[in-house]
């Protein structure tokens, strides 16, 4: 089903949707066996919102249409599951990495967009989505992780919170390990808060290496409405929420070099 209308004009086509606003995508199970939900419509954080709401996502490439994806099987992580190797927890010990959060979103962002990917040609985060992603984060919805080593920015992640609902959209790494010392901290940090579900959308080695897995859509379905029903942090700027990040249960218990609780 098509939402008929252009993405770069989308005042004369289709309606601005603030962040109160809802739009009742199609239903998923109407969706391609590819999983694509619809195309067209607007990035605005409404009609963002609206579709992680309904278990939905967009992914394109420029000069393609907006394409509004639920694909099944889903891709997910249950924090409670993560997998961190004993050289990964030596790497996280030594300190050689610094990280935080939501202290700048746009140069995350921006790595994430200009990082080649293995059997891509280009990036699906088109100058349109870094806009509407920045957009997010100025209102409180997108939130990244910073990862440096001597003072530069080597690496990072980003996504969107709903509720205990974590959608996690790109990462970047410009030195050995750099994601994962941003990601396994943050994980372990949204676990503490009471998050029980990180999206990761489509299966990578990489993820599934941390303890991702596949799960039917239905059952994403069922698990993401529970999840963002749930009391939110996700409006605050989380640098200023967890100002002692990394802090969490299981990174006091590594750097103390006590067994990890399960």
């Amino acid at each position: 089903m098509s939402l008929r209308t252009n993405r770069r004009e989308p005042k004369d086509d289709f309606p601005y949707l603030g962040p109160g606003d809802y739009f009742p995508f199609p239903d998923v199970d109407s969706s391609t066996p590819e999983g694509i939900v619809g195309t067209g419509g607007n990035l605005s954080p409404g009609m963002l919102l609206s579709a992680y709401s309904q278990g939905i996502f967009p992914w394109y490439s420029e000069n393609e249409p907006i394409l509004w994806w639920s694909p099944d099987p889903r891709f997910v992580l249950f924090p409670e599951n993560l997998h961190v190797s004993e050289s990964m927890r030596r790497v996280l010990r030594r300190g050689e990495f610094q990280v935080s959060l939501d202290t700048d979103f746009d140069a995350v962002i921006g790595n994430c967009a200009a990082s080649p990917r293995p059997g891509q040609d280009g990036t699906w985060i088109v100058p349109e989505m870094v806009e509407a992603y920045r957009d997010l984060h100025r209102l409180g919805f997108a939130h990244s992780v910073e990862v440096r080593k001597d003072g530069r920015l080597v690496g990072g992640l980003y996504g969107i919170a709903i509720g205990s609902l974590f959608c996690g959209e790109s990462m970047f790494s410009a030195a050995d390990n750099a994601s994962k010392a941003g990601f396994i901290p943050l994980v372990w940090r949204l676990r503490d808060e009471g998050f029980t579900l990180i999206d990761s959308q489509v299966r990578t080695e990489y993820l599934a290496s941390l303890g991702a897995e596949d799960i039917p859509r239905s059952r994403y379905l069922d698990l993401m409405k529970r999840a963002i029903s749930s009391p939110s942090a996700s409006t605050e700027n989380w640098g200023s929420r967890f100002p002692d990040f990394p802090e969490s249960t299981r990174w006091r218990a590594l750097m103390e070099r006590r067994p990890i609780p399960e």
